[in-house]
């Protein structure tokens, strides 16, 4: 056996936690709309903004989607955070090279699949390839591993994005959001 299953899987303390603080951070810096992508890494995020009646959520069909819709969200003066899967970045690229002309701020933030503890071989190439293609399309990427980082790394993000109109990336590592098991 290659791998190991921890009884008393390490990761679940870390994984009650970090949601709550990205979700503060954002109520904190005024996010007003979240769209997303249905993604079990973001699940309790996404609970929270739905609990939120403060704050618009939109279920996207496709992750570019969500990049107009920050955009369009900015025009009518909302700030936003656009929540995907890395698996969804490769989607995004036609959508990336629109708003660099914009110049308007992004905000991502993209659970991480294909690195730390992956069992599916399908999310690896995409894994690795995520923050260089973000990189690419013009975008700051941030990446966390450490949850003593997290609302440090997301609040700096946040300040970029919407104080110098940047495309901010901040990917969750999988040490962070924890092991994936089916």
């Amino acid at each position: 056996m290659y791998w190991r299953r921890d009884s008393d899987n390490r990761w679940a303390d870390a994984a009650a936690k970090w949601p709550a603080q990205i979700f503060k951070t954002l109520k904190d810096a005024d996010i007003a709309q979240v769209s997303y992508v249905p993604d079990a890494g973001h699940a309790e995020l996404i609970k929270a903004c739905l609990a939120d009646n403060r704050i618009k959520t939109t279920r996207l069909t496709t992750e570019e989607e969500g990049i107009a819709l920050s955009l369009g969200a900015w025009l009518g003066g909302d700030r936003s955070a656009l929540l995907m899967q890395s698996s969804g970045v490769g989607n995004c690229i036609n959508m990336l090279s629109i708003i660099q002309e914009t110049r308007s701020p992004l905000l991502m933030l993209v659970t991480m699949r294909g690195e730390w503890d992956e069992f599916n071989p399908w999310q690896v190439p995409m894994g690795r390839a995520t923050a260089d293609v973000l990189r690419a399309m013009g975008l700051s990427v941030h990446i966390v591993t450490e949850e003593d980082k997290l609302v440090k790394t997301i609040d700096a993000a946040l300040y970029a994005a919407y104080s110098s109109d940047q495309q901010v990336a901040v990917l969750l590592s999988q040490q962070l959001v924890g092991r994936k098991e089916w």
